[in-house]
């Protein structure tokens, strides 16, 4: 996942303190993971949303799953759209070389 400056937009090494550009701080906390979002193969239950959305962007998947169930229930079906939206939308993660 890229980082970007919030005030000019210019693209930021991972780590930056500053922008480059523009010289605005980089806000205190921001991680950048370096995992695309893709669904595994390996740990999923259903389809491997919730795992993907979980380690692209460093969430724990205990809370992603139960927000999903939640959001099943009491949305009237747009949480269950989204879901297969992204099961259709994410791309699966490839195969490991031998």
């Amino acid at each position: 996942m890229a980082l970007f400056c919030q005030r000019c937009g210019v693209g930021l090494p991972p780590g930056a303190r500053f922008c480059s550009s523009c010289g605005a701080v980089v806000p205190v906390g921001t991680v950048v993971s370096g995992r695309p979002l893709v669904r595994p193969r390996i740990g999923r239950q259903i389809a491997g949303v919730c795992i993907g959305l979980s380690q692209a962007y460093g969430w724990d998947i205990a809370l992603v799953r139960i927000f999903t169930v939640l959001g099943l229930l009491f949305s009237g079906g747009v949480v269950g759209v989204a879901y297969v939206a992204c099961w259709i939308g994410i791309p699966e993660e490839p195969y490991p070389l031998p």
